[in-house]
């Protein structure tokens, strides 16, 4: 069996086998006449290098890419390097190729496992996220609730690891949802950490309590169920949500209404006006602009509450405004000031969007976040009254 004996008397490697079932042949083309030197029914080189690579990938090194010998049992010959006369070849280093294979497994195996690992500790730095699909619903355990005011209560909820972000775009919200004697609830909210932070999210909320306001002698639903949370219970999360995207340095995607496709929009300046809670979008958008050196975007708000006591995020406000005085202005008014209040006081007013927003223009945007009577009858008609058009609003 030629499969059994090589020249030098061991047994044939299986890449050698000759390519044909029949003894003493090898499956290759026949040699075209003249085509080069042969010896017998030997074959070219060239055609060897066709129809046989796999030598070729063993020994690489040969000057002439496959150095055969022609060998009988005992002997040697030198005849006519570059052909063989049947199946009685070899490679030269024959001989070392059982430990050059076992070298180059070794190698193989080595470097696939570096490779793997390596795959591996990247994708485990990686920051995974948590709202991966606005259809679903998932579930966040409360990790800590701090009072923030005499009426706001910040909610800390746990993401499913400490490697997890939330995975909210810039200008999107969530939905926060639950069954509240029988019937469902539910309300958006903005986080007011960024989707930098891993393993929790922050949500800021005012707790309207039942028997407090006389226009909601019930109170808020929402935000009472929150507030009667105990740490380690958990709520249904839902998002990303909204119709508004910040891509980043004034460029924002904006769909008109759930069924459009976005439309690009692009500004230079950007107005805000928010009441009570309606900061938390701002707040949002204002941190993504500001950290990014290169974004030339420039920010003005103006922030309406009732008294000063109700102002949430103050302090945040203030010093982002300390530490960029050049792309962030901030106005406060408020309908019930104290005595040495510096700033404006009554509902928001033509003259308090002339002073401190932006004056209108195609690279001018203005984004509205707060009660529904401020937005409607103070915000809109006095934004109508100034030149603002329609294309230069937009209200969350």
């Amino acid at each position: 069996d030629p499969r059994s004996v090589s020249s030098t008397g061991g047994p044939l490697p299986i890449w050698f086998w000759p390519l044909s079932s029949e003894p003493g042949a090898v499956a290759v083309d026949p040699a075209p006449q003249g085509s080069g030197p042969t010896v017998d029914a030997g074959v070219p080189v060239p055609h060897i290098r066709a129809r046989d690579p796999v030598r070729l990938l063993l020994c690489p090194w040969h000057a002439s890419a496959l150095e055969l010998e022609i060998a009988t049992p005992g002997t040697v010959s030198t005849q006519a390097p570059g052909s063989f006369p049947a199946w009685r070849l070899r490679c030269l280093l024959y001989p070392q190729s059982p430990v050059l294979l076992a070298s180059l497994g070794v190698g193989l195996v080595t470097l696939l496992g570096l490779a793997v690992g390596s795959y591996l500790v990247r994708r485990s730095r990686r920051p995974q996220v948590t709202l991966l699909d606005p259809n679903e619903k998932y579930l966040l355990r409360l990790l800590d609730k701090t009072t923030v005011s005499h009426n706001t209560k910040r909610f800390r909820f746990a993401l499913p690891t400490a490697h997890h972000t939330l995975g909210l775009p810039v200008g999107k919200h969530i939905y926060l949802s639950t069954r509240i004697d029988g019937s469902l609830v539910i309300r958006p909210y903005t986080p007011v950490t960024s989707d930098e932070d891993q393993g929790y999210v922050d949500l800021v909320i005012k707790v309207y309590l039942k028997g407090v306001h006389p226009k909601f002698p019930e109170g808020g639903k929402m935000s009472q169920y929150l507030d009667s949370l105990k740490i380690g219970d958990v709520v249904e999360f839902r998002g990303p949500s909204g119709l508004l995207t910040y891509t980043g340095k004034g460029h924002f995607n904006i769909q008109p209404n759930k069924k459009s496709p976005p439309e690009p929009r692009v500004a230079k300046k950007l107005g805000m006006i928010a009441g009570g809670t309606g900061i938390t979008p701002m707040l949002q958008l204002i941190r993504a602009i500001l950290k990014v050196p290169e974004d030339p975007t420039q920010c003005f708000l103006l922030f309406a509450n009732q008294t000063e006591k109700d102002i949430i995020l103050r302090e945040d406000l203030e010093e982002l405004q300390a530490r960029y005085p050049n792309r962030f202005k901030l106005w406060f008014t408020l309908d019930h000031p104290p005595k040495d209040w510096a700033y404006s006081k009554g509902f928001v007013t033509a003259d308090m969007i002339r002073e401190h927003l932006p004056a209108p223009g195609d690279d001018v945007l203005v984004l509205l976040c707060g009660p529904p009577p401020m937005v409607q009858l103070a915000c809109h008609p006095n934004l109508d009254k100034l030149g603002y058009s329609q294309k230069m609003r937009f209200t969350y």
